[in-house]
């Protein structure tokens, strides 16, 4: 028994060495085996993924968040689901998705390509390197919001719409037509100015809880369980990250929507001439519109993003034949 005590520690380390190179060469560093083109793929079917499954509550965030001349009162989720679904039928809840489609997928095969190619360069093979990882991530928002925008301007003004536009090419049309080009990208600051934070935070925060909860329990850690830790660090990077940047999706969302339905037109993209409106009309409380539903659709989204992201990695690395590898 004393032999066992004082040998189990040599046989040990190599041992824990191994464990630990298998997740970081399977799962975690951005040169592991996987061509860019597999990131942007995978990207892409995770960012169409997390989109479509929540849509319905980020069409709700949009009209709890536009500021209109009868607004909704009280501004709560419950309300304002009732309120659209009675108005205008369930239907209007998958409003725009189509325009969702067409951006999501192209804009995150951008982002997380950009954003393993980043880290790769930044972390130096440094996991750890949670400044890479925020720095990383605000490289990755800032090229693919580049991709995003316009069509995320044509989804929420399709979510608004209450029959103003008749899909997303009459949309498109009409926009070029009475607004001209800027105006897709008439939020394109705002949404950089706020994904750039929200990406820092969502970044830096999933891969440090992803690192804590292999740590806690390592055994865990498989193909068939991994995607638990991917989709727990995923929510939880996401809420917090929602949280933080509610303020500037509500300038967003305004500059996005302003001319539809009544809502407010700006004569500048000024984010200072945005919140002195929002202020003005409803109290610093305006600043908040719609941060419950951003949190309830970022936490599972980025949940399902992750989960659907790591899981088509493997699904890569089994065809590439890194599994006999690892």
């Amino acid at each position: 028994m004393a032999t066992e005590a004082t040998t189990a520690p040599k046989f040990q380390e190599p041992d824990l060495r191994q464990v630990s190179q298998s997740p970081d060469f399977k799962h975690e560093t951005a040169h592991d085996g996987l061509k860019f083109w597999q990131f942007m793929i995978a990207g892409s079917i995770a960012g169409s993924v997390e989109h479509m499954a929540m849509f319905p509550v980020d069409t709700v965030k949009t009209h709890m968040q536009a500021l209109r001349p009868c607004p909704l009162k009280p501004v709560g989720i419950r309300q304002a689901f009732r309120s659209i679904v009675q108005k205008e039928g369930p239907s209007a809840l998958y409003r725009g998705i189509w325009a969702m489609g067409l951006g999501a997928g192209p804009a995150h095969a951008v982002y997380f390509s950009f954003y393993e190619v980043s880290k790769k360069f930044l972390s130096a093979g440094n996991q750890n390197n949670s400044a890479a990882h925020a720095i990383s991530g605000v490289f990755a928002t800032i090229s693919s919001d580049a991709v995003f925008t316009p069509m995320d301007m044509v989804k929420q003004r399709l979510q608004m719409g209450e029959g103003t536009y008749k899909g997303v090419w009459d949309c498109v049309k009409r926009v070029m037509r009475e607004e001209g080009f800027r105006a897709f990208y008439a939020s394109y600051r705002t949404t950089v100015l706020m994904n750039a934070p929200f990406t820092a935070v969502h970044f830096a925060t999933y891969e440090a809880a992803k690192k804590g909860l292999m740590e806690f329990s390592p055994e865990r850690v498989s193909d068939e369980e991994g995607w638990l830790v991917h989709a727990t660090a995923g929510a939880a990077a996401g809420g917090l990250a929602a949280a933080v940047t509610t303020p500037l999706d509500v300038v967003k969302t305004q500059l996005q929507c302003q001319g539809v339905c009544g809502c407010d037109r700006f004569t500048s993209g000024s984010i200072n001439d945005v919140l002195r409106t929002i202020v003005k009309k409803d109290g610093y409380r305006g600043l908040l519109r719609g941060w419950l539903p951003r949190m309830l659709f970022h936490a599972p989204a980025a949940a399902i993003c992750w989960s659907t992201y790591e899981g088509v990695k493997s699904f890569f690395h089994d065809l590439n034949g890194d599994s006999n590898t690892a």
